[in-house]
């Protein structure tokens, strides 16, 4: 563990620093665990990219052949395409498992308490692993891309469109991380910790990231267009795709803020009603 030797400072400038500074030890703590226990990282990846194959090579054809202007013969390179942004997503809330496990363990093992009894910023230690699930997740997220790329994903984004789209999916990994923490705080055990974020891998299935909603049936279509991961997935396949992106940028940027809000305000009640025990 990195030691943190450091007085709480009195005025607003040099405790924004001291902010700063305890959270940047404290990302080095998580990425020290990324390093020590690669066993998250090989699955955060590992489970996108068997989706990634399983989905081209045995269904895409298939569900290639029913996507809008496409014929058989070119039905698996176009569900490539078209999945490739889901998969992205997958990845993303894959990372989350491993935030939670991770703030689960500190919490459980009593780390967080030692922590709390500490001259370190409360925001910094949590701010550490949402810091630490992002970098995280962006490795992951380059790996899967590249194991797209391999098997013939072929997008048509610029300079412009890629930049974009990796500050679209750096915002999103970090909206998700904040998600991810509170939960990993709010489980009783571990075990509990590492089953939550499941439930957001769901998320893009039942959006547009394997089929387009118009293919579901009107109360699922209902849900699809209006949770979450269908604007992020659609602002992704926009960018890289050059498919219509119409409001979906400004609701993918409108729901991560309003899950990064609400996943800071829940793990910080939830840490300072810890600390007063």
């Amino acid at each position: 563990m990195t030691t943190i030797t450091a007085a709480r400072p009195a005025t607003g400038t040099a405790r924004q620093s001291h902010v700063v500074a305890d959270s940047v030890t404290m990302l080095r703590r998580n990425l020290l665990h990324l390093v020590r226990y690669p066993g998250l990282t090989v699955f955060t990846i590992g489970g996108p990219v068997v989706f990634l194959l399983l989905f081209v090579y045995v269904f895409g054809g298939t569900l290639g052949a029913g996507l809008p202007g496409v014929d058989a013969a070119g039905g698996r390179e176009a569900y490539l395409a078209y999945v490739m942004p889901g998969i992205l997503l997958i990845t993303i809330a894959g990372s989350a498992g491993g935030a939670a496990t991770t703030v689960s363990m500190d919490m459980t093992q009593g780390i967080t308490a030692r922590f709390r009894s500490m001259a370190i910023s409360r925001a910094a230690v949590l701010t550490g692993h949402v810091l630490g699930n992002t970098i995280q997740a962006l490795i992951a997220i380059v790996v899967v891309l590249a194991v797209g790329l391999l098997i013939g994903f072929r997008p048509t984004a610029d300079a412009a469109e890629w930049l974009a789209a990796a500050a679209m999916l750096t915002l999103i990994s970090y909206a998700i991380s904040w998600l991810a923490v509170g939960m990993g705080m709010q489980a009783k055990s571990v075990e509990t910790a590492s089953n939550l974020p499941f439930l957001l891998i769901f998320l893009p299935f039942l959006g547009s990231g394997f089929v387009p909603t118009g293919s579901m049936p009107a109360w699922m279509e209902w849900f699809a267009q209006y949770q979450p991961f269908t604007p992020f997935i659609e602002t992704l396949r926009g960018l890289l795709l050059g498919t219509p992106l119409g409001w979906y940028p400004v609701l993918a940027i409108g729901w991560c803020v309003v899950i990064a809000v609400a996943g800071y305000v829940w793990s910080m009640l939830i840490y300072e009603r810890k600390s007063v025990r």
